[in-house]
């Protein structure tokens, strides 16, 4: 359930609605990002809100019919099926945002204090990926501070690994000071 929630084609839709390609223009990622750099603010918004829903939805629905456990496996689910969607193979987007939403659900606390996390890094350097990266490395340390049960802190160091290197492409940018500024 949380892998189907996670390969809505948001940014497809955006995109088609805008005229766009997200997949063909640009950085070709489906993510907010580069919905910014193509379309503009308001369609990079729409994204970005689809993607944080796919993670809230699916984490919700996991803790609503089951536990913490299930609502984190369940959100864990939504951020593979946005970076790896079925029939899209490569199409996929990085799953910085739905990891957010999947946090919102399960953590508010959490999930607002990574925001402001991403917002400070993304000010200081200007490349979303890099805020993206710091932001999500977080998450494991804060859901750990807050006394989160092993498991479930496992499966949030597990969607960062994938997150990660996921981004790979990004961290090779910036490594040779070629990554774009977002602005």
């Amino acid at each position: 359930m949380g892998y189907a929630w996670g390969m809505f084609p948001g940014a497809l839709l955006v995109g088609r609605y805008t005229g766009h390609d997200p997949t063909r223009e640009g950085s070709k990622n489906p993510g907010a990002s580069n919905v910014y750099r193509v379309a503009g603010r308001w369609p990079a918004a729409w994204v970005l809100l689809s993607d944080v829903g796919k993670g809230v939805i699916a984490a919700g629905i996991g803790l609503i019919f089951g536990d913490q456990l299930i609502g984190a496996a369940c959100g864990a689910a939504a951020v593979v099926g946005h970076i790896v969607p079925l029939g899209r193979y490569r199409e996929g987007g990085k799953g910085v945002a739905t990891f957010g939403g999947m946090l919102l659900a399960l953590t508010p606390v959490v999930g607002v204090i990574l925001i402001g996390v991403w917002a400070v890094a993304l000010a200081a350097t200007k490349r979303a990926g890099a805020a993206s990266l710091v932001a999500v490395a977080a998450a494991p340390i804060a859901v750990a501070i807050q006394g989160w049960p092993a498991p479930e802190v496992g499966v949030v160091i597990g969607v960062t690994v994938v997150v990660v290197a996921r981004h790979h492409e990004n961290i090779r940018r910036m490594w040779r000071r070629q990554e774009p500024a977002l602005w």
